[in-house]
């Protein structure tokens, strides 16, 4: 296994992927908790918050393995959802680009 799969396996296997479900709009926001804070994905828009998808996408055009390891949780139905009111979207939102 090399180092990439090892680590979307791990993401994967350590629930570390979130889905943040909003009732009763069904808008949701897809995180990764890294080892030091949350990453925001957008997986219809292939986006990551990570500095890794940043200079990834500059260097050679290839997004982060967080992008990766939500598409396959999202296939194995490997990840947590977590409800919230609508009424918390924008004190949710205000937090998570505070850690970015």
């Amino acid at each position: 296994m090399n180092q990439k799969s090892k680590k979307i396996h791990d993401i994967i296997f350590q629930n570390r992927v979130k889905l943040h479900l909003f009732e009763t709009s069904q808008r949701k926001i897809w995180t990764i908790v890294g080892k030091e804070k949350e990453h925001w994905i957008d997986p219809e828009l292939n986006f990551c918050s990570c500095s890794g998808y940043y200079f990834g996408m500059l260097k050679n055009k290839k997004p982060c393995y967080h992008i990766e390891s939500i598409h396959i949780a999202k296939q194995e139905k490997k990840f947590e959802t977590i409800k919230f009111f609508d009424e918390e979207y924008n004190s949710f939102i205000t937090g998570l680009l505070a850690e970015l």
